[in-house]
């Protein structure tokens, strides 16, 4: 077994021989001659154990486990403590310490007392990291709702390059999402804490889009009497989101491409570069090599924001995940509004799940507000699908609630639906309903 290993002494000799039985047995060590030059390698993230000498001078060994227990009170103390300071020791235990050595002690005392801490440190670590990929998770599951094959591939790819600093293109029809995504890729990233500044480039008039993304000095045109920070230099350490970036002037595009090629900016009116760090993100709905092609759009600058891709589904694409969407966005409307929300009746709900929704989820929002507020009426007097379509849609919504109401668990499900477990396996298999995504965080596999 190897692990990180601190040993504090203020005894040369006592300090170099733990180190050398240790080091012998596989074990990274780092020797210190005081519990000040310890307190600085130490935080709720170190990865190994302490091994402290109780009395030195300064700052003993006690006040150094006081301190390491405010730090983190799961990374384990060992005191070592002189032949027959019992008092010490139990102090030390009650204190937080992990156990005691009491000198002189043998290479093997040591090794087994440093082996089963480093056990439980790693047991403490790994419970960690499980809890925060569960909230991590679970928050991404709040942010980006749905059950559908495709969604659960979108949240993957989504956490996957939060973790990252490249730049993103989102494909995706109109309403389907895509600043929702984009603030994800923020939100579950290192940048979360900095700024995220959005900006519709095809709401900006093009002559004031200069302006707009680098900012001006005072009197850099007619009318600019105040110094202006532009959203690129707002963006700094965060995220710069650019929806519909098609519409960028292409005089806009070479000052763009050259603020992510150089890291610097210079304001409208000025000769000072400023540095900047920041992630972009970009938006579009048509295919951006039609438009290189076209000569819209610089093909250098589309290389530099495509570095990775994220398609959105368009909503007819994962019908499963209407009636859940449909859902949440009622009730949050009618909890908004103080009404008081009517369950969908069976012809509304293939109402619902027929509709080709051209609008995507912004329609669907729409339709839900509608419905919290009581205004009735067909959802959409034109279905537009064959009857095929819709009783397969409806079986989709059907397994969902059911799996939904069940918590994943299949026996359940399959008493409540009175189906056989392998018609419920091949259903679910066609629809793209994964048990796992119905599972609460921390639950066993076990009906």
């Amino acid at each position: 077994m190897t692990g990180q290993v601190i040993v504090v002494d203020d005894e040369a000799a006592i300090r170099e021989a733990a180190q050398q039985w240790l080091e012998l047995s596989g074990f990274s060590v780092q020797a210190c001659a005081s519990a000040a030059e310890a307190l600085t390698l130490i935080d709720a993230d170190f990865p190994g154990v302490v091994i402290s000498d109780v009395r030195m001078p300064g700052t003993d060994g006690l006040q150094l486990l006081s301190r390491i227990v405010d730090c983190d009170r799961d990374l384990p103390v060992i005191m070592i403590t002189g032949h027959g300071d019992v008092p010490v020791a139990v102090q030390a235990m009650k204190q937080g310490a992990y156990d005691f050595i009491e000198k002189p002690f043998t290479p093997d005392r040591l090794l087994d007392t440093v082996r089963r801490a480093l056990e439980k440190r790693q047991l403490v670590i790994d419970n960690r990291a499980l809890r925060q990929q569960f909230a991590v998770r679970d928050g991404i599951a709040a942010q980006l709702l749905g059950v559908s094959r495709a969604m659960v591939r979108l949240r993957r790819q989504v956490l996957d390059l939060a973790g990252t600093s490249v730049n993103v293109l989102i494909r995706g029809e109109t309403g389907a999402g895509k600043e929702r995504v984009a603030r994800c890729l923020h939100d579950f990233s290192e940048r979360a804490d900095k700024p995220f500044v959005a900006l519709n480039c095809a709401a900006i008039p093009e002559h004031l889009f200069e302006s707009e993304l680098f900012g001006h000095e005072s009197g850099a045109f007619t009318g600019a009497q105040n110094k202006r920070i532009g959203r690129i230099e707002h963006a700094d350490g965060g995220t710069l989101f650019l929806d519909e970036v098609e519409s960028l002037p292409l005089a806009q595009q070479v000052k763009l491409l050259r603020v992510l090629q150089e890291k610097t900016l210079e304001r409208l009116g000025s000769n000072r570069s400023i540095r900047v760090d920041l992630r972009v993100i970009s938006a579009v709905k048509p295919d951006l090599l039609d438009e290189v092609k076209a000569g819209r759009f610089r093909e250098d600058l589309l290389y530099r924001l495509n570095v990775a891709t994220l398609q959105i589904p368009p909503l007819r694409e994962r019908r499963e995940d209407i009636a859940l969407l449909f859902e949440h966005f009622a009730e949050d409307a009618a909890q908004r509004h103080g009404r008081s929300l009517e369950p969908l009746t069976p012809a509304e709900l293939a109402d619902l799940l027929g509709q080709e929704w051209p609008g995507n989820v912004r329609e669907l929002i729409n339709a839900a507000e509608r419905h919290a507020l009581g205004l009735g009426g067909s959802l959409e007097d034109d279905v537009g699908q064959s009857l095929a379509q819709q009783m397969e849609a409806f079986e989709a919504q059907c397994l969902h609630s059911a799996l939904l109401r069940c918590r994943g668990s299949i026996l359940k499900t399959m008493e409540l639906l009175q189906l056989p477990r392998r018609t419920l396996n091949e259903k679910m298999q066609r629809h793209g309903l994964q048990r796992s995504s119905y599972r609460p965080a921390g639950s066993s596999d076990e009906d």
